[in-house]
């Protein structure tokens, strides 16, 4: 851990009640603190850290005592030492500068304790009861509970990321978890839906056991469809299936995914995956969003492999990181295993730009935009197998806003045209092209349409999904 001695303006010091080990401060101390400041006494520097939160403020790790003596003297600038952490734990390391004048009372070494083993659960209980001052069995005793809650948390995680077919290496990685322990997990795995079944079996319903359980309600869907044909799990999750070539829906399967700009229906993604893949089958999925494919394919009984620029780590462990650099484009994954259908939904082209990211791809211009998409399919081309199927999901779009339908230009459009274009440049070539429109209902009728219909603008709620395979 690094250092260096300064002279810090009083006003860029912040107490920060996160990593602060007791629970208030001692005034009485403080005011002696202060006499002793105007009597000329000279204190050690106060122990700061950078302040994340904020640019050019500091943290107080140690001092906070002399930190307000100062502020009530009127003192401007005070004597600090800048403590370069380097992953150390603020926290425990306020803890233990605290222990030196005065032993944390039993509620603040409780309380730190808690606070510094929710934030990184790999600390031992021997490392956090060094900083607080006490031992290692006391420190179980006041972390157990939590202790429980992280492990059935990760064997929740572990579950989910197996039942989707991700490999065990990148299980490990993406949980911060040594590869050996995820065979162990993976061994307790078999008896961990015991319960949740045993409830399915009296006859809760799927959103009770998930509650019950703190599951999430695809993974149970899963569980409950467990070796059913896919004709019986449309039936069960209640979606019809239509067999013609327009897929319309009102609104998404609020169970399946998050809440997301530009978020697809589950009952979409079902349709593509009952039509072309079976289960077991292996879908990639590199533009994850809100997870509605990997959910889907949950209760599908699909393999799912899935990436997005957003990490989601907590929420969304099966949602491995990953950034589509525009400049190098790369495959996230490599190795033998190659995806049996790739369902790639990107942000489509300006809708909804202002809600995505600054970096992604809706903000390109139109050549760019499409350039990325190009560029995709043939690397997507080169790391799938010949009889991977590739389904290309995305909406026309026409600049109408404030045009008349007349007086539109083509050249500042993206249509369906330009896009089995870019198919064709990556090597496919499309086999089925299938009308599912966005919902009318995003017009408001009083609004929207009355003033489109007096300026004769005509709107856009055509999507496609588009079926491509690679060309013979």
């Amino acid at each position: 851990m690094g250092n260096s001695p300064s002279f810090i303006p009083i006003n860029d010091l912040v107490l920060d009640n996160e990593i602060y080990p007791r629970s208030a401060i001692d005034h009485k101390r403080v005011g002696i603190f202060a006499e002793n400041i105007r009597d000329g006494f000279v204190f050690d520097p106060i122990h700061v850290q950078a302040y994340p939160e904020e640019k050019g403020k500091y943290r107080i790790l140690d001092g906070a005592h002399r930190w307000q003596a100062y502020k009530d003297v009127g003192v401007k600038e005070v004597p600090a030492t800048i403590i370069k952490l380097d992953g150390g734990d603020p926290l425990l390391y306020a803890a233990q500068k605290a222990i030196g004048p005065r032993q944390l009372t039993e509620e603040e070494a409780r309380d730190t304790a808690r606070r510094a083993y929710q934030n990184n659960p790999r600390l031992t209980s021997m490392e956090i009861g060094k900083a607080i001052g006490r031992s290692r069995r006391m420190v179980d005793n006041y972390i157990s509970d939590l202790r429980a809650a992280i492990k059935a948390d990760l064997d929740l995680k572990i579950f989910r990321m197996y039942r989707l077919g991700i490999p065990q290496e990148r299980i490990a990685a993406r949980l911060s978890v040594q590869q050996r322990n995820i065979s162990n997990y993976l061994e307790k795995m078999a008896t961990l839906p015991n319960f949740l079944n045993s409830d399915l079996k009296l006859g809760f319903t799927i959103p009770q056991v998930a509650e019950k359980h703190g599951w999430p309600e695809p993974l149970v869907w899963s569980l409950a469809l467990e070796g059913k044909e896919d004709l019986e799990r449309f039936r069960e999750l209640k979606w019809g299936i239509r067999t013609w070539d327009l897929w319309n829906w009102n609104d998404c399967d609020r169970r399946f995914g998050d809440d997301w700009p530009g978020r697809i229906p589950a009952q979409l993604v079902a349709h593509i995956l009952y039509f072309f893949s079976k289960q077991n089958d292996l879908i990639f999925d590199p533009m994850a969003g809100g997870g509605v494919v990997a959910d889907t394919a949950l209760a599908l009984n699909r393999r799912c492999w899935s990436f997005d620029m957003k990490d989601m780590a907590d929420a969304r462990p099966e949602i491995e990181p990953y950034f589509w650099d525009i400049k190098d484009l790369k495959w996230p994954v490599y190795g033998k295993t190659r995806p049996d259908l790739i369902l790639f939904d990107p942000p489509y082209f300006s809708k909804k730009a202002e809600d995505y990211d600054g970096n992604s791809i809706s903000g390109l211009s139109r050549e760019a935009y499409l350039d990325f998409l190009g560029r995709f399919f043939k690397l997507a081309h080169e790391n799938s197998k010949k009889s991977t199927i590739l389904s290309f999901i995305n909406a026309d779009w026409r600049d109408f806003q404030s045009t008349a339908a007349i007086n539109e230009n083509r050249k500042n459009s993206i249509m369906i045209d330009d896009y089995l274009s870019a198919l064709g440049k990556g090597g496919w070539e499309a086999t089925h092209i299938i009308q599912a429109p966005m919902s009318s209902e995003r017009f408001q009728a009083n609004i929207v349409a009355a003033a489109m219909q007096k300026k004769k603008i005509l709107g856009v709620t055509s999507r496609y999904v588009i079926i491509a395979k690679h060309r013979r």
